[in-house]
């Protein structure tokens, strides 16, 4: 019978006892909790990266609507000015931005002016740009998000 010099007790070499090493049984568990670490943090990775991509889309998103918004507005104080000239206004909104949005290539359906009241001072004038904004990470569903920004802005002139 071995001892361990400590105690009087027996060591048994199927235990994995002190001295000895461990047994086939024991390593095989040792592996088994490296794979399972393995298959953890590749289910953890994947929903992270999910998450990122997400994450970018919603990002990119609103800075295309930062740049619709802005497109309405310089349309809006155009009008304010020259509320009668929706050609005009509309050519103004499409030459307000090239990037992250091409406007110039935005049909008069996306590009909406509308008068509320006479065209003359004090009234007020609408301008709304829509566009679908696609997606590159459609997880959620669907792979366009639809935008619409307005602005509205008081006219100037001329005088009612």
């Amino acid at each position: 019978m071995m001892t361990d010099g400590r105690c009087s007790q027996p060591m048994t070499p199927w235990r994995g006892s002190r001295g000895y090493r461990n047994s086939r049984r024991e390593r095989g568990r040792l592996r088994s909790g490296v794979g399972q670490g393995l298959v953890e943090f590749a289910i953890g990775i994947s929903f992270l990266l999910i998450l990122l991509a997400g994450v970018m889309d919603l990002g990119r998103a609103y800075f295309s609507f930062l740049s619709l918004r802005d497109a309405a507005q310089e349309g809006a104080l155009y009008g304010s000015i020259a509320p009668p000239d929706v050609i005009g206004i509309r050519s103004r909104v499409r030459e307000s931005s090239q990037w992250p949005v091409d406007l110039s290539t935005f049909p008069d359906d996306q590009i909406d002016v509308e008068l509320v009241g006479p065209a003359c001072a004090g009234n007020a004038i609408k301008v709304t740009v829509q566009m679908e904004f696609m997606l590159v990470a459609p997880f959620i569903g669907g792979s366009t998000l639809p935008l619409s920004a307005e602005a509205t802005d008081t006219i100037l002139q001329p005088p009612c």
